[in-house]
């Protein structure tokens, strides 16, 4: 069935002209380039969502997966973060004048870390629904390798 279409499907991804994502749909009701851009709508959340009830589909179920790496990854780097910028908060408000200004260079350089990972998870969270809604399927580096475990 590899090569055959269904009458309002779509042409087969292995056939001349075919795109890489047959317009089918499963569980959701939603086409697969569709289920795959919302799987990181909401980060984690939505990952675990289409992963577990449009799992059936390996499109989607790759994108769920990333979602969940790429997501899950910056919310633990959020995490580590916020403990690192508490530990300084606490170096500025404990160690003297040394402190203050240890602190405050410590935390001139850790507010340019958080620009960089907070738009850069914007960035890439609407360059990876773009993908996958264009029937795209992006690898991001460290990330795709996790998740196709998941997937396979």
């Amino acid at each position: 069935m590899a090569n055959e279409t269904v009458a309002g499907e779509g042409v087969a991804a292995d056939e001349p002209g075919g795109t890489e994502v047959a317009d089918r749909e499963s569980g959701t009701g939603l086409d697969e380039n569709v289920a795959g851009a919302l799987s990181y709508l909401l980060g984690v959340l939505t990952g675990v969502l289409f992963f577990v009830v449009d799992g059936d589909r390996p499109f989607v179920r790759f994108h769920a997966a990333q979602s969940m790496v790429v997501f899950g990854g910056l919310f633990v780097a959020t995490i580590v973060l916020s403990v690192i910028g508490g530990i300084v908060s606490a170096i500025a408000f404990t160690g003297g004048i040394g402190g203050a200004i240890v602190g405050g260079l410590l935390s001139l350089v850790l507010l340019v870390v958080w620009l960089v990972v907070g738009v850069g998870s914007l960035v890439i969270w609407l360059y990876l629904m773009y993908k996958a809604y264009n029937g795209e399927t992006p690898r991001v580096p460290v990330a795709a390798g996790i998740a196709d475990r998941f997937v396979n």
